[in-house]
């Protein structure tokens, strides 16, 4: 089979086989890594996105003028007032943004700089012992690699490999995962759970609950960790890193690197979340906007892609993902509700509502569509 991918505008479109170029780089299991190492100057037309293309770039002045909160979390579990001040501004960035920054957050510095270098080596090791764990077995496995999970579903692909491992509420064994990086995962993944406790009584406080409301119902039962990696893109005005979407499970905790990229839609406008070395990046995702029936949002972003690189980044997905470990009903909460505010959504699980996202891919439009009443 010829291994070779067609370049951005070097054949006619009629002569021009999506499926098989896909099936082709898929086959290979070297990722876009692979690609960048065998030397292109241009990229492959699958991942052309005409948007991208064709998208204005004169609101970027203004985007500017924004900038999503950022929220210190030192002295709340100590001071109350300081934790009704801190409260406040989580529920302002959860109904307004969909985003926040947090600092003073618990990890150690050691700890985030660790988890970044650990995705590094992991996708920078030889290319034949990551395709040991290349897959697209999301139903069974808990670690595999490979590039873009909806390369088959999307309407166009990313710049970008991954490293996925699902850590709660059963993880692989420690020997399951990837050596180089085996360490790491296990701290990191630890602390962000330790956290993602923290995160959870402050959302379920800034709705009126109990603090533990949302712990209860099992929002930070499952923990799912994709480590990325954005090599350098030849033509990077092409292509994105990740296309505008929304996250499927209830909220995200993102570690990235000093590379930037990352891009929060506002008021219509792409607004850049600027890195800060030692924050992390929390957004609310689907699951906590089905449940608090639109009180939160979950708001589109994406990841451009750079000329330099690579960019590094750990997503945590607060959500399950094995079938078995799926099974609760999710539906908006009931003492949120009232006449005046109605049910938006129908109820559903973790599991149907993933496999709805894995389907259809990063399409552009937001999974919960799917789910309204």
């Amino acid at each position: 089979m010829n291994t070779e991918l067609t370049g951005a505008g070097s054949i006619q479109e009629s002569d021009y086989n999506r499926k098989y170029e896909l099936k082709v780089f898929d086959e290979s299991k070297a990722g876009v890594k692979g690609l960048l190492d065998s030397g292109l100057t241009k990229i492959p037309k699958i991942f052309v996105n005409e948007h991208r293309k064709l998208e204005e770039t004169s609101a970027a002045a203004a985007a500017e003028s924004f900038e999503i909160p950022i929220i210190d979390l030192k002295g709340i579990a100590e001071d109350e007032s300081l934790r009704r001040e801190v409260i406040g501004k989580v529920r302002d960035a959860s109904e307004n943004w969909g985003f926040f920054q947090v600092v003073n957050h618990g990890i150690p510095m050691g700890t985030l700089d660790g988890m970044i270098d650990g995705i590094r080596i992991f996708h920078e090791q030889d290319a034949e012992v990551k395709k040991e764990i290349y897959s697209r077995d999301f139903s069974n496995r808990k670690l595999l690699y490979n590039s873009n999970f909806d390369l088959y579903q999307a309407p166009v692909t990313n710049w970008r490999d991954t490293l996925y491992c699902i850590m709660a509420p059963s993880p692989p064994a420690p020997q399951e995962l990837p050596a180089v990086c085996r360490d790491i995962i296990i701290e990191y993944s630890n602390k962000v759970m330790e956290l993602g406790q923290v995160l959870l009584q402050l959302l379920s406080e800034s709705l009126g609950l109990d603090p533990n409301y949302l712990r209860d119902i099992g929002c930070a039962k499952g923990l799912c960790m994709f480590g990325h990696y954005y090599p350098a893109c030849p033509e990077p005005d092409f292509t994105l890193g990740t296309s505008s979407h929304t996250d499927s499970g209830f909220f995200t905790v993102l570690l990235q690197d000093q590379l930037g990229g990352l891009q929060v839609l506002y008021q219509n406008q792409w607004i850049d979340v600027t890195p800060i070395h030692g924050a992390l990046v929390v957004n609310l995702a689907d699951l906590i906007q089905l449940i608090t029936n639109n009180r939160f949002i979950s708001v589109h972003h994406r990841v451009l892609a750079k000329a330099v690189g690579p960019r590094i980044s750990m997503a945590c997905f607060f959500r399950t993902q094995l079938p078995t470990e799926s099974t609760t009903v999710y539906g908006p909460i009931k003492d949120l509700l009232s006449d005046e505010n109605p049910p938006i959504y129908r109820e559903t699980t973790v599991k149907d509502f993933v496999s709805h996202y894995y389907s259809k891919g990063l399409n552009g439009v937001s999974a919960l569509e799917h789910f309204k009443l």
